[in-house]
C-alpha cells in the first residue's frame, strides 16, 4: 500500500465510528439530539459515516451553514454572532432553526425568519473555559443575552435558546452543577420554550466518562422543562481519530536536537500557537528531540518528543489528535503545501481523498 506523501491528515474511520457509537448511544438513552459543530470539524468526506449517528449540523457562519445543508443534510441549525443584511435570506433558506446572538439581531431579522424555528443565544455568565480567549463569559462578552427580564420580552418571537458554556469539560459533576445553576436562574424562561441547545464542549466520548449519568441528567432536564435538548459535539465527535503525518527533513543541534519536519504549527495546527500548547507527540524512549516546523516563524515548534531510537532524515512522525479546530484552520502561511486529507478505512487500507496544489494556493489570492 502506497502511503500519501507527507504532510497529510489521516482520519481513522474505525476510531471515528467508535466515537459515533457513543454519540448514538447517548441520543437513544437521553432523548437529546446531537448536531455536529462545523466550527470544529467540517471535513465532509466522512459525513456519510457520521450522518447515520447524528441528527444534523450546527454552524457559525453562512458558509458553514451552506456546507451542512448541502453535504450533511438532516437538521440544520444556523447561528452567527452577527448576520449581515446580505446574508439573512440565504441563511434562512438553508436552516431549520436560526439562532440570533442578540435581541437587536432578533429585532432586525425576525420577520425574515418567520417561516422557521427561531432562537436566541443565552449567556449564563460562567463557563468551563480555562482560556480567556475562548471564554464566552469573559468581561464584556458579546456572546448572547443574559438578562432574564430582557429575555422574557422576546418569548413571543422565539421558541428556543442556545447556551454554549462548556469547553473541553470532561467533569460530569461540574456539568451537573452548572446546569443546575442555569435551571435555577433561567427556569422561568426555559419552561416556556420548545427546545434548548446546550452547545458543545462536553467531552463525553473521552475514556471513562460516565455516559449513563449524563444521559439521565439530560433526560431529567428535558422532562422538567418540557423541551427537546440538543448537544453540539465538535471535539467530542472526532477526538483521537486523526493524526497529522509528517516527515523529518533535517536534524540540527543548537544545544538540543531539533528535528525539522515538512509541516508547520502556524499553517497546519494553528491552535497550538493560539493557545500556546504542545502537540501530542511520541513520548516513549530515551532519544529526545524538539519537533519544529519548516516556516520562517521562529516559534514554529510542535513540542518535545521522545523516541526509541535516534531519528533519521526521512523518518515519519505522527502527531496525534489533529482534527478538531485544526483542519478547519489550515492556511497558506509561507506558501507551504497544505496537508493532503486521507482516510484509513476500517479494513486498514488508506485512501487519499483530497490534495492541494499550487493552483489552490494561487486561487486563494488575486
Amino acid at each position: 500500500m502506497t502511503l500519501p506523501q507527507t504532510p497529510h491528515y489521516l482520519i481513522d474511520m474505525a476510531k471515528l465510528r467508535a466515537n459515533m457509537e457513543k454519540v448514538a448511544w447517548l441520543r437513544e438513552a437521553s432523548g437529546a439530539k446531537a448536531l455536529l459543530a462545523l466550527k470544529c470539524f467540517a471535513t465532509w468526506s466522512v459525513f456519510d459515516l457520521m450522518r447515520d449517528y447524528m441528527d444534523g449540523t450546527t454552524s457559525s457562519s453562512l458558509y458553514e451553514l451552506h456546507l451542512g445543508h448541502e453535504k450533511f443534510g438532516k437538521e440544520t441549525h444556523a447561528y452567527s454572532v452577527a448576520w449581515a443584511d446580505h446574508e439573512i435570506d440565504e441563511a434562512v433558506s438553508y436552516a431549520d432553526k436560526i439562532i440570533f446572538n442578540s435581541l437587536s439581531q432578533l429585532d432586525r431579522f425576525s420577520d425574515k425568519a418567520a417561516g422557521i424555528a427561531t432562537g436566541l443565544r443565552l449567556n449564563p455568565r460562567f463557563s468551563t473555559s480555562g482560556f480567556d480567549l475562548a471564554d464566552p463569559a469573559r468581561p464584556f462578552s458579546r456572546l448572547g443575552e443574559w438578562d432574564v427580564e430582557r429575555l422574557e420580552t422576546a418569548l413571543d418571537r422565539v421558541n428556543g435558546v442556545m447556551i454554549h458554556y462548556n469547553c473541553e469539560n470532561g467533569d460530569f459533576d461540574l456539568f451537573d452543577r452548572q446546569l443546575t445553576r442555569i435551571e435555577d436562574e433561567f427556569g422561568s424562561v426555559l419552561k416556556r420554550l420548545d427546545w434548548v441547545s446546550l452547545g458543545g464542549g462536553i467531552h463525553f466520548t473521552g475514556e471513562g466518562y460516565p455516559l449513563q449519568r449524563l444521559a439521565d441528567r439530560l433526560k431529567a432536564f428535558q422532562d422538567r422543562f418540557g423541551v427537546q435538548a440538543f448537544l453540539e459535539p465538535g471535539e467530542a465527535s472526532i477526538t483521537q481519530t486523526t493524526t497529522l503525518e509528517v516527515s523529518v527533513l533535517d536534524i540540527i543541534n543548537n544545544g538540543k536536537d531539533v528535528a525539522i519536519v515538512d509541516s508547520s504549527t502556524e499553517a497546519h495546527m494553528l491552535d497550538l500557537l493560539i493557545y500556546r500548547e504542545d502537540a501530542k507527540l511520541p513520548k516513549t524512549g530515551d532519544h529526545t528531540y524538539q519537533i519544529a516546523g519548516k516556516t520562517c516563524l521562529a516559534g514554529d515548534i510542535f513540542g518535545e518528543a521522545r523516541f526509541e531510537k535516534p531519528l533519521q532524515i526521512g523518518d515519519r512522525v505522527s502527531i496525534q489528535d489533529a482534527a478538531g479546530y485544526t483542519m478547519v484552520k489550515k492556511n497558506w502561511f509561507n506558501g507551504l503545501a497544505m496537508p493532503t486529507i486521507a482516510l484509513k478505512e476500517e479494513d486498514g487500507t488508506i485512501r487519499k481523498v483530497r490534495s492541494f496544489s499550487y493552483d489552490d494556493y494561487k486561487g486563494s489570492l488575486s
